[in-house]
């Protein structure tokens, strides 16, 4: 019989509803239930397509003795990461301050007050490695809890008090200037891996903000060694089986140094970010590989990840049928020699091998191989090589597909819409530009209520319960300007201004302009969590900055842009120290200390081409930051455009910064040499 979690929206909670477990989604009822029973709580905590959840979750949650005992002794609670991050979090820095490390499956024991006293990740049903069995934590967890409750209850007042000793020392609130980012620049390079591209060792996560900010780095400055460190890192990754040599898009992360073996799963955000990234390396060095690497993630997106509801659901799995029944890790993606030669016949096969690196031992587990792009001597036949690639693709599309996680997430579909807008606007692909216009009207339609306040996650057309938290308000108002620049449409600018107004209200501090990743009405939690460092996507609190200077330069108000220069204070402090883990902060500061630039394009109607061309040049700029208005003569829709008129009865575009303009040019050229560099 199901439990709980049948009702739930989460596809991660619903994998766990026919669980002979009794668990409880978070809610304050679940607590209530622990201090009316005297049960200490077990928080389990993971995401859809996380492997070791999959296999703790068959190993003992699925398992009818080990549910007995855990029912018997235990209120049992289960969150999806991606629905509830302020509670991931506030766990996480726990967890990590107690053992040194985290990680997914999240196992934490709480009081019916939620303070937590003993923690851990993965528990195996059997003691291994060092590691006991899940049973015996369990055992050991009743035992303390019945017998040495004062102990435990000690334990955990020291957590929290820990926790809350733990608040971001926060500088002098003054963004970062010339100094601070040369000093990030050279720490990057000093971490950076001119063998392999990259930063650091094994794993290798994809550097995306890291990378935004080498681009504008360079487009600023004009430091070689920041394009350089970018565009290697972006080739050897194309080039590698992080990236899908068949269908495009991008895996989580590599296990080696080399980009070589990833871990499978396929994330929206990872995507969206390193789609938006090939396209500004693109923008700055016309490089095909970038262009190619762009259209095809984008194209990944729309095809494998768009909901019926136009939104962009969050992951596809890691693990899928391997034909046997069985559920492997990569089974969907890679290749032995001998299916190469059943798909494409003895010769080509050959081919095939050397051109994607399949080889007899193979690179990845029993044989197989998965496609990379090793750099080559010889000269293949272009066209050999498209018919290769799309007989395999329609071979692959035969094999059981990974699961997908059908939630949409606001932020990350913010981070969708940025990407597909700008892309779409690159390459004359208005398709994509549709994608993101379709994407945003969902969020607008079921994710803002009345007050504009955004929930985070939908599924199948239904809103989730959950609160969104600071990056889903940042990311998706910075989706909402970057439609704003491609379109022209002032809708975007208004409702990204209702998010930013919630953002000024609700999440700073203000004190400090410091920001919280919750809002000030959110629930509290044992602490109200704030990280202003990147993980796999922008920390809320940089993304939140980025977001209020854009707006601040489409608008002129004062308050978001003072905001902005606040809550950059963060990076200032951070960013000469640990510059990988801000990278989005310093891009961010890097369109500060270059106005951001305001370049408002007029004609005498949108689709004059001369208006269009200008438009173009506008959104393919590489100066930092800079924020595009389109429009017709006299229109009100943005405020950029007021009092521009057209030059000699010509379109023309108008560049501003810091308070002073430039005079009007109708010439594309010179429009073009006046945002770059």
């Amino acid at each position: 019989m199901p439990n709980r979690l049948a009702q739930e929206t989460s596809p991660y909670l619903l994998q766990h509803a026919d669980n002979p477990v009794d668990w409880w989604p978070w809610s304050g009822e679940a607590f209530e239930e622990a201090r009316k029973s005297g049960k200490p709580v077990l928080l389990s905590v993971g995401y859809s397509s996380c492997h070791w959840c999959h296999v703790m979750a068959h190993e003992s949650f699925e398992d009818q003795e080990t549910a007995d005992y855990l029912n018997a002794h235990f209120v049992n609670i289960k969150v999806d990461r991606e629905e509830r991050p302020d509670v991931d979090a506030v766990y996480m820095e726990a967890v990590q301050a107690a053992t040194g490390q985290g990680g997914w499956p999240m196992t934490v024991f709480l009081t019916p007050d939620a303070e937590p006293f003993y923690f851990g990740t993965y528990f195996p049903p059997a003691p291994r490695h060092g590691m006991p069995s899940f049973r015996q934590v369990l055992e050991g967890v009743r035992g303390a809890w019945t017998d040495r409750r004062d102990e435990v209850a000690e334990v955990a007042e020291k957590i929290v008090r820990d926790l809350a000793g733990r608040e971001i020392s926060y500088g002098d609130a003054q963004a970062p200037g010339e100094e601070e980012l040369a000093g990030a620049l050279l720490g990057l390079t000093r971490e950076y891996d001119p063998q392999r591209g990259g930063f650091g060792g094994a794993p290798k996560f994809p550097p995306s903000m890291v990378v935004e900010f080498l681009l504008r780095h360079h487009a600023r400055t004009g430091a070689e060694g920041a394009l350089q460190m970018a565009a290697d890192t972006c080739e050897r990754m194309a080039r590698g089986g992080i990236y899908d040599q068949l269908g495009g898009g991008f895996a989580r992360y590599s296990v080696d140094r080399e980009w070589v073996v990833p871990h499978f799963e396929k994330m929206l955000y990872d995507n969206a970010l390193l789609c938006r990234v090939y396209a500004h390396l693109w923008r700055a060095t016309g490089s095909e590989l970038a262009r190619r690497v762009a259209l095809e993630t984008a194209d990944f997106m729309v095809r494998e990840l768009r909901t019926a509801e136009g939104g962009f659901a969050s992951a596809l799995d890691a693990d899928s049928d391997d034909g046997s029944g069985k559920h492997v890790e990569g089974a969907y993606y890679v290749w032995t020699p001998a299916q190469l030669v059943e798909v494409l016949g003895e010769e080509d096969a050959e081919l095939a091998a050397q051109y994607f690196g399949v080889t007899e031992e193979g690179t990845f587990e029993e044989g197989a191989s998965v496609l990379q792009l090793p750099q080559h001597e010889g000269v293949f036949d272009a066209e050999k090589v498209e018919s290769v690639k799309r007989r395999l693709l329609a071979a692959r599309a035969e094999r059981p597909a990974p699961g997908r996680d059908d939630k949409v997430v606001a932020a990350w579909n913010g981070l969708a819409i940025a990407a597909l807008a700008e892309t779409g606007a690159y390459f004359d692909r208005p398709d994509l530009v549709e994608a993101a216009v379709a994407a945003a009207d969902l969020l607008v339609r079921l994710h803002l209520d009345q007050q504009a306040r955004l929930a985070r996650t939908s599924k199948d057309g239904h809103v989730g319960a959950n609160a969104g938290v600071l990056e889903d308000y940042a990311d998706v108002a910075e989706g909402f300007l970057a439609l704003t620049s491609v379109t022209g449409e002032g809708v975007w600018l208004e409702f990204a201004g209702f998010l930013l107004d919630h953002v000024l209200a609700r999440f700073v501090d203000p004190e400090s302009g410091a920001l919280f990743d919750t809002a000030s009405d959110a629930e509290q939690l044992i602490r109200r969590p704030q990280d202003p460092t990147d993980n796999a996507v922008p920390s809320g609190w940089t993304a939140a900055a980025g977001a209020l200077l854009s707006y601040a330069a489409q608008t002129g108000s004062e308050p978001h842009r003072t905001a902005a220069e606040r809550a950059l204070g963060v990076v200032k402090a951070l960013g000469p120290r640990v510059p990988r883990f801000i990278g989005w902060g310093l891009a961010v500061a890097e369109a500060l200390l270059d106005g951001p630039r305001e370049v408002a394009v007029v004609g005498p109607e949108m689709g004059h081409p001369a208006t269009k061309a200008l438009h173009r040049a506008a959104l393919l700029g590489t100066a930092p930051g800079a924020v595009v208005a389109v429009g017709v003569v006299g229109s009100d829709e943005l405020p950029l455009l007021a009092d521009r008129p057209l030059v000699g009865g010509e379109p023309a575009a108008y560049v501003c910064r810091n308070f002073t303009c430039d005079a009007p040019t109708t010439e594309v050229e010179r429009l073009r040499s006046s945002l770059n560099g």
